[in-house]
């Protein structure tokens, strides 16, 4: 078995020069110049492996984004414009997320042809994968040609979108024009390139401790996928428009990880435009921020913890001025003993009155960003109030924030009493280079409650501009029409406008070596500020997107 599929071995993301001339090249998978996977041996991993090795290496886990009206953002009439009549013609969209149902006629030409150049799919293992990976299965469009010509299509392709969400954003950014439903994607023109992503290794789920059952995916995967529809339009020498419509609450929120630093550099690179959705955490009271400004230099905040919820982790982030440490007590009154930052140290604690375990790795020094990181897992955590004390072993103000995981990996009903809507962008939406996208009702103008919401960490603006994300029509799984609304339907709907300006600049030959900034910098001057709103500010970024307003804005 291929050890990136392999149970027995875990996956860690290395930078390139960490690797030793001895290790062995088959515990190596390449992922871009920078960066490749270990693949460690650990049969029956425990719980404080995650001490032994660097945080930033183990990959993290991310969710869906999502779970349409094409006047609101300026599509419909630039397109009426014979001389802006913008499609997408000959720009790839490239989708990384739970596959295509490339059976749908939102994806299929008049002449019965696919309107898909290739499907990576993670999930087949008996076929062959893509040239230069080793695990999956590619289907080129010819295979799925023969496919929609055979009576049971399955039998010659049998990658499906089981789930809906991967085919609803395809449709969303490039599904094809069916007036009897009126239905368009964004640009209907372009062709698709479709990633159907495996899910996250058990060994990993078991670090983090997500519930065997949730729907989730590993960065490493994740990353992998970037690489391959990157090679494919590089072959096809054909401008991309990536959407990622997933989403992460780990990591600092201030654009480290490896796949926001990687899709950061690829965003200023001509050809390739990268959107990412801003995620849906902006209501899920799963975020909490202290600023502590005096003596004796400590906080306390509360967790509401469900009894849905058996599994979790957590993760306390401070600037470098904190060096904190951390107390935890039961709903009992039962406490830990207080436990200090180190650099790898992992402290487990077993509560007497319950069967709760806690561990903690307190990281004075996380490698990537170099602030501390205090990593809280707890498995039959005691239903009821938490409490969380920290205190700073330097006598001076100190700020900090706490996350609890996105998406379905954590219960709604588990929640900081005090919590805030505020930096609660989901990555790879807080890299500075990405075109991060919230989420508004198109039809009332106003924000999706869910819509997370800026700055990072660091005070980046973000996000970057706002986008349509309510019941947003889409394909769904029965042939037919339905409707998906969130930030990842908008990041689709603008990911098929970055399209449009890849056809103008590329394609059309207005602005040859136009790069993934440079059409963000386009829409930010171009998007709708027709309101008595200050900005840029951290829900709408700096307004609303709007082509039109590019081509007006240029224009003057």
């Amino acid at each position: 078995m291929d050890k990136i599929l392999d149970e027995q071995y875990i996956d860690l993301i290395v930078d390139n020069a960490t690797i030793s001339p001895t290790e062995l090249r088959e515990n190596i998978t390449p992922i871009n110049e920078r960066e490749s996977i270990l693949h460690v041996r650990s049969e029956n991993p425990d719980m404080c492996m995650l001490g032994r090795y660097p945080y930033h290496s183990f990959p993290s886990i991310f969710t869906l984004a999502s779970l349409v009206s094409l006047e609101a953002s300026g599509v419909r009439s630039l397109q009426l414009n014979p001389y802006l009549a913008l499609y997408g013609q000959g720009v790839l969209v490239g989708i990384i997320d739970t596959g295509i149902d490339y059976q749908h006629p939102a994806f299929i030409n008049n002449d019965r042809t696919t309107r898909i150049v290739s499907i990576w799919d993670q999930t087949i293992q008996d076929g062959t994968p893509p040239q230069g990976f080793t695990y999956g299965t590619e289907y080129t469009s010819e295979v799925i040609d023969i496919a929609l010509q055979n009576e049971n299509p399955l039998s010659v392709v049998p990658s499906t979108d089981v789930n809906g969400h991967g085919t609803a954003i395809a449709s969303v950014l490039a599904g094809n024009t069916d007036a009897a439903n009126s239905f368009s994607g964004v640009v209907p023109q372009s062709r698709l390139v479709v990633v159907k992503l495996k899910e996250a290794k058990q060994n990993l789920r078991k670090l983090f401790l997500v519930p065997s059952t949730a729907t989730c995916y590993q960065e490493s995967d994740i990353m992998l996928a970037t690489r391959y529809i990157l090679e494919v339009s590089r072959s096809l020498n054909q401008p991309l428009s990536l959407c990622i419509a997933l989403a992460c609450s780990q990591s600092g929120h201030s654009g480290e990880g490896s796949t926001s630093t990687y899709l950061d550099y690829l965003a200023k690179n001509p050809w390739i435009g990268i959107t990412s959705a801003a995620g849906n955490e902006g209501n899920a009271r799963r975020h909490y921020f202290a600023n502590v400004t005096a003596a004796p230099f400590t906080n306390e905040f509360e967790l509401r913890i469900s009894s849905l919820d058996s599994m979790f982790s957590m993760e306390i982030w401070t600037s470098s001025t904190g060096s904190l440490t951390l107390e935890i007590v039961s709903p009992t009154g039962e406490s830990t003993q207080l436990i200090y930052p180190r650099l790898r140290d992992c402290v487990s604690h077993e509560f007497l009155l319950s069967s709760s375990i806690v561990w903690v790795n307190n990281i004075l020094l996380e490698q990537e960003s170099g602030n501390q990181c205090i990593l809280v897992r707890m498995r039959n955590p005691l239903e009821g109030i938490w409490i969380f004390k920290v205190q700073n072993l330097s006598t001076e103000s100190f700020t900090f924030h706490s996350w609890l995981p996105s998406g379905d990996l954590i219960s709604k009903e588990t929640f900081f009493l005090q919590s805030s809507p505020e930096t609660t962008i989901t990555a790879p939406g807080n890299a500075q280079n990405v075109l991060t996208i919230s989420a508004y009702n198109q039809d009332s103008n106003s924000i999706l409650i869910e819509s997370g919401r800026g700055y990072t960490s660091i005070g980046l603006v973000k996000p970057d501009l706002a986008a349509p994300g309510y019941q947003l029509t889409c394909a769904n799984l029965v042939g037919g029409y339905g409707s998906y609304t969130g930030t990842g339907a908008a990041a689709a709907h603008s990911a098929g406008i970055v399209a449009m300006l890849l056809e103008w600049g590329v394609i059309r030959g207005n602005y040859s070596q136009i790069t993934g900034r440079d059409i963000n910098r386009m829409l930010i001057r171009g998007a709708n500020r027709a309101d008595t709103t200050t900005y840029p500010n951290n829900i709408w970024g700096f307004g609303r997107i709007d082509i039109n307003g590019v081509f007006q804005k240029m224009t003057i």
